[in-house]
């Protein structure tokens, strides 16, 4: 467990100073007390990744959000993204994201982010699997948001039924990827799809985003769109956390407010079978988010 905080620390480096003008990799090896080749060791073995490779796609994907989210020119995002040259920039951002930064800026299609993620979410989320634990339930908040008729795109998986194997079996990039889409209504989840979506040979297992009903433009291999009809989305979301191994604790507690909501107290029916819930994940400042979709009860 050392080992592993060890990384989970240098990752927290690197989200919090990746950006600053001074950044470098042994900085981020100073920082946890090790050296530049202990550290591409840690990262090669449990994050997939030497040093330079993490720290590289941390910074295209910090680039690829400011192409989108300011005015300034490629250049000065390339000098941000701590790349010497324009053309350097070019040559990197379109190996990794297959189109070019300007090409990106115009047309604004999806493409694989890179994620940042913890690495002591992967191991609480295996232990919680290997020991059937039970959690200590927190607070739930219930927000009701009105959802118009829009579309789903989503990635199903065969044989998936949580997040580990659906992960072990589509990968993590998917993420990123549906994250990248700047008309979703909320960031990407991993979903339950009702019956009427599911495709033979197929799971209920699905990762996706919502986005606004006239949304036309063309999806990223393997991904599948859909028609939703407007519902009501109830979001049970669990109380913030400090611990990271509190991150499945967020998670069950929200899907335990689920399951003992009463939503026909209130007018609703809970509604599966016309649109999917959405597992939000969780972060320690907002806790654990679940959305489940429920209608209004015919009257009597």
């Amino acid at each position: 467990m050392d080992t592993i905080k060890t990384v989970q620390a240098m990752q927290e480096y690197i989200g919090q100073h990746s950006v600053e003008e001074d950044f470098s990799i042994e900085k981020v090896c100073v920082s946890v007390g090790i050296s530049r080749r202990h550290g591409d060791r840690l990262f090669k073995k449990y994050i997939g990744k030497t040093l330079q490779e993490y720290i590289h796609a941390v910074c295209l994907t910090q680039c690829a959000q400011e192409l989108l989210c300011t005015e300034n020119t490629i250049m000065e995002i390339a000098l941000n993204g701590h790349f010497q040259s324009h053309e350097g920039f070019t040559r990197s951002f379109a190996k990794r994201f297959n189109i070019t930064p300007s090409v990106y800026r115009d047309q604004k299609i999806a493409i694989p982010l890179f994620v940042q993620y913890p690495i002591t979410h992967y191991y609480a989320l295996l232990k919680q699997e290997e020991s059937n634990m039970e959690h200590e339930l927190r607070l739930c908040m219930i927000t009701a948001k009105e959802r118009p008729k829009r579309k789903l795109i989503y990635l199903p998986s065969k044989d998936a039924r949580d997040y580990l194997s659906y992960c072990e079996e589509m990968g993590c990039d998917w993420e990123g990827m549906l994250n990248s889409v700047p008309e979703k209504m909320e960031k990407a989840a991993l979903l339950e799809l009702p019956d009427s979506i599911v495709e033979e040979g197929f799971s209920k297992t699905a990762s996706g985003i919502e986005v606004p009903f006239d949304y036309d433009k063309t999806v990223p291999e393997n991904y599948r769109v859909a028609e939703l009809p407007e519902c009501i989305m109830l979001f049970f979301q669990s109380e913030p956390y400090e611990n990271p191994e509190d991150f499945c604790t967020a998670i069950e507690s929200s899907y335990e407010a689920v399951r003992r909501y009463n939503p026909s107290l209130y007018g609703y029916q809970y509604a599966y079978d016309i649109a999917p819930s959405f597992n939000f994940g969780a972060e320690p400042s907002v806790g654990g988010i679940i959305a489940v979709p429920v209608v209004k009860k015919p009257e009597s």
